[in-house]
């Protein structure tokens, strides 16, 4: 692995999200990551090229899978990490976001990994602080290293995503994924269609260019890949959006015997976790049109390229 200062450079300095990538730097971060995913499968898993970093992971929400996962890849750089969790900081006590994050600057930190519930709090750390951002999830917005590992693990399978039908399912409304999924498949030249029920899908989404179905059947039978999201619960005040989980399983739950009836595989993914019974069923999870351990490998790998590529833009005072 060549040092950072060598590597082929991003068009950003941040990764605030992928309306703000090219087509160039997506394919970039891909090509990086399948170096390091040969890394993350050898028996000495490690590599140096972030020894002299500092990242701090700030999470003003719970996280498990996305937090697990950066500190995994910031570990297998060899960067020194430091934990940030707001229901035990002074967050909790009132403190502003600008000020929590210039006193872990002081400590001489480099980059910035965080989770926030606000649209655009990474926008306004990038113009306040010198350290690299990288945004792990802003309230319902983006969350683009997932839409990264997903197309990355689609790309895997299918090769060239350009004109797939890529079909993204379930709560569009509450979820940061979509956005990001429409923005960066878009970018590649893939075809995207949401389904789910109307009062799930904002009014905005034809705007972006893609198509809004409510029917799970011919969704189904147009797509390659079937990225199914969670119902997100914890979002809604209270059940409103559709009478129950089960009416929503019964119409656009995804189940074996719909699978069994179409003309060709599809691949069925999903960023997690699973609400098995309502979104896909267990059988549907865990078969072999799945790829969504595949997505968990590659959430590792892409999330050591981001950090790499974005370390070779740090201004030079960010590590004092």
């Amino acid at each position: 692995m060549a040092s950072a200062e060598d590597a082929q450079h991003l068009s950003t300095r941040h990764l605030l999200g992928i309306k703000y990538l090219n087509e160039a730097d997506i394919r970039l971060i891909f090509d990086t990551a399948r170096e390091f995913k040969e890394v993350i499968n050898r028996p000495i898993k490690k590599v140096p090229s972030l020894r002299d970093i500092t990242i701090a992971n700030l999470f003003f929400e719970s996280s498990t899978r996305t937090r697990i996962s950066f500190e995994l890849a910031e570990k297998r750089l060899s960067a020194d990490v430091v934990n940030f969790s707001a229901s035990s900081s002074s967050v909790s006590k009132g403190e502003t976001l600008l000020d929590t994050v210039n006193n872990i600057l002081s400590m001489k930190v480099d980059m910035v990994v965080m989770r926030h519930p606000a649209p655009g709090a990474h926008h306004f750390l990038a113009r306040h602080i010198q350290a690299n951002i990288v945004n792990a999830g802003d309230g319902t917005h983006e969350h683009p290293t997932q839409a990264l590992l997903d197309a990355f693990s689609m790309q895997e399978v299918l090769g060239d995503l350009r004109g797939k039908h890529i079909a993204i399912f379930g709560d569009i409304l509450h979820s940061r994924v979509a956005l990001s999924n429409i923005f960066c498949l878009q970018k590649l030249g893939a075809k995207v269609k949401v389904c789910g029920p109307p009062t799930l899908i904002p009014k905005y989404i034809p705007s972006l260019g893609v198509e809004v179905s409510y029917d799970l059947q011919d969704t189904l039978r147009w797509c390659d890949v079937a990225n199914v999201l969670r119902i997100q619960l914890e979002r809604q005040e209270e059940l409103r959006y559709f009478p129950s989980l089960r009416e929503y399983a019964r119409f656009f739950g995804i189940r074996k015997d719909l699978l069994d009836q179409l003309e060709k595989p599809i691949l069925i993914m999903h960023p997690g976790p699973i609400n098995r019974g309502v979104e896909l069923t267990s059988d549907v999870a865990d078969s072999d049109h799945s790829i969504i351990l595949q997505q968990v490998e590659n959430g590792v790998a892409i999330r050591m390229a981001v950090l790499y590529l974005l370390s070779a833009l740090r201004p030079p005072s960010s590590s004092g």
